[in-house]
Formats: C-alpha cells, sequence, structure tokens
C-alpha cells in the first residue's frame, strides 16, 4: 500500500483512528505524537499502522474458534460482531461476567487461546482472568489505558464508531491474507464501506430485539387476474373489533362513574346535615327584640304616672 501503510494515511485520518483523549498514561506515552492546542493527545499513526499489523499476524496463528472477542461498549460489540462473522471467532458482548475465564462450573465457562479486549479500563475483569490463566492478549489502548496483561497494545481511538470498524476490518483481512484465503488485499471483501453497513445492521437487530420489535410483513401480492377480493374483505372487517373495544371501553367508564357519582351525592348529604339551619337563628332573634320591649314601655309609662299625681294635687 501507499508509504508502507495497511491504507492509505488519507483513510486513518478521516476515521479519527489517531485521535486520543485529555489523558495520559505512563504506558501510552510512548505511542503519543504530539497534543493538540484542546488538549487531546494525538497518537503516532506509524505505530498504529505497526502495531496492527503485528496483531494481525499474531491472529493468524490460532484458530477462530480459540479467540475470543470482548466488547462491552456498543460501538465496540458492533464492530467485533461484524468481524465474527467474516472470521468465525466468538465475541462476548455487554458487561463481562466474572469467572467466565476462569470458572470451570459455570455454564457459559470458556477457554479461549486468544482474547482480544476493545477498552482494558471497561474490562478491566476480563484482562486481569486472562493474566491469571496465562491468556495471551490483544488490547485496543487508548491514551487513558493501562497496559499491564496486555500482552500486544494497539494504540488506537477505542470509543469512536469508524475507528472501530476500521480495526476490525484491517484484522480481518490481515487474517484473511495469513490464512491463504486471500491472495492479494484487492481481493478481499467485503470493503470497509460494506463493513460499516454490517456493523450497522447488527445493531439495528439488536435494538430491534430489545424493543421486542418484530420485521413487518412485506407487500401484500395480488393474486393472478387481479382479484385482490380476498384483501378487500380483511380491510373491511378490520374495524368491526374496533368498534367492539369503544363499545367496551365506553361501559366500563359509565361503570366507573357511577360509584363516583354515588359517592358524592352521599358527602352532599353529610355536608348538608351539618350545616346550621337558618330558621332557628330568624326564630331566636325576634326573642331577644321581644324581651327588650317591655322595657321600653314600663320607662315610658313612669313619667305618666308622675303626671297624674302631679294633678291630684293641684285639685287638692
Amino acid at each position: 500500500m501507499a508509504d508502507g501503510m495497511l491504507i492509505k494515511q488519507e483513510k486513518y485520518l478521516e476515521t479519527g483512528i489517531h485521535i486520543g483523549t485529555k489523558l495520559r498514561t505512563i504506558d501510552m506515552a510512548r505511542f503519543i505524537y504530539r497534543t493538540r492546542n484542546d488538549g487531546l493527545y494525538v497518537l503516532d499513526l506509524r505505530q498504529v499502522d505497526e502495531k496492527i499489523r503485528l496483531a494481525g499476524k499474531v491472529i493468524c496463528k490460532f484458530e477462530p474458534a480459540e479467540i475470543v472477542v470482548v466488547a462491552s461498549r456498543t460501538y465496540s460489540s458492533m464492530a467485533a460482531k461484524a468481524f465474527a462473522q467474516i472470521s468465525g471467532c466468538k465475541v462476548i458482548g455487554g458487561r463481562f461476567v466474572p469467572g467466565a475465564f476462569t470458572n470451570v462450573a459455570r455454564s457459559d465457562f470458556v477457554e479461549p487461546k486468544l482474547v482480544i479486549i476493545c477498552d482494558p479500563k471497561g474490562e478491566r475483569q476480563a484482562v486481569v482472568e486472562c493474566g491469571k490463566m496465562g491468556i495471551p492478549t490483544i488490547g485496543l489502548c487508548d491514551t487513558d489505558n493501562f497496559t499491564m496483561f496486555i500482552d500486544w497494545a494497539i494504540p488506537c481511538n477505542n470509543k469512536g464508531r469508524r475507528s472501530l470498524s476500521l480495526i476490525f476490518w484491517l484484522l480481518a483481512r490481515e487474517m484473511a491474507m495469513g490464512s491463504g484465503k486471500v491472495s492479494s488485499y484487492d481481493d478481499f471483501t467485503p470493503t470497509f464501506e460494506e463493513f460499516e453497513t454490517i456493523a450497522g445492521a447488527i445493531a439495528d437487530e439488536e435494538m430491534a430485539q430489545k424493543h421486542g420489535k418484530k420485521p413487518g410483513p412485506g407487500p401484500a401480492v395480488p393474486s393472478a387476474g387481479g382479484d385482490d377480493s380476498s384483501g378487500g374483505e380483511k380491510e373491511e372487517d378490520a374495524p368491526e373489533p374496533s368498534e367492539e373495544k369503544e363499545d367496551a371501553t365506553k361501559n366500563s367508564e359509565d361503570e366507573g362513574k357511577k360509584p363516583k357519582k354515588a359517592k358524592a351525592k352521599k358527602a352532599v348529604k353529610k355536608a348538608e346535615e351539618k350545616k346550621p339551619e337558618p330558621k332557628k337563628e330568624d326564630e331566636k332573634k325576634p326573642a331577644k327584640q321581644d324581651e327588650k320591649k317591655p322595657e321600653t314601655k314600663k320607662a315610658a309609662e313612669k313619667p305618666v304616672k308622675e303626671e297624674g299625681t302631679d294633678a291630684t294635687k293641684e285639685e287638692k
């Protein structure tokens, strides 16, 4: 290939395989080319290409059934499963269950000869178990990863969708070349663009399975002679069950409203019983006025008596 690389340098740059993070570990310092103005570390493309080539040679020494890819993230599992379809290796997607490489009593126990780790930080348990069991590992390492228990580290952007697809596509091509299935890079299929579509289709299938969706039926094929009577009958009969459902829902709503109305009536009756009767207050008020009236009469009668006494005195 051009410039001694597996693919053109522009393709590497296009996928962003060289873009790292803002963190740098001691183990990955030797792979860093420079630091961008925004603080992101940039990986050396020459070393990225060399490590992918070396990993491809290592993979060729093992049978596909002996290789296991551990991919816990969404983008890595998409690319890994597309790689598995081409190569025939096994993929452990999602969360890695502890004991999958060490506990023989487990039903999902696996004893691989080679393990490919997509994220050493998120898949630390798998890395530790490979170190305990002496299983050789190939790790896709970003600038913020440590390479402990990783035998062959590939410096790369292990979080990008396109960069992961490019890495696994190159590994599949190197595997095909090393096994003798392909005589030249031009004969290898699928292309990188086709590999991306395969990974996208796998992701769509997984999403449909999670949401419980099934592929819809294909378009209706008319019978010979253009007679669509059977299809027309199904379409006319279709609204009938929906009408029955509407009637059932209306009846259920009416039945649900009845106990609510009865409760409301009871509450109104209780409120009316608690209210004081206005008639009793009206009856009490005039009684108090009548009690006060005789006092005014007595006060008016007193001066009348006094006038009478004065008149008798004058007559005498």
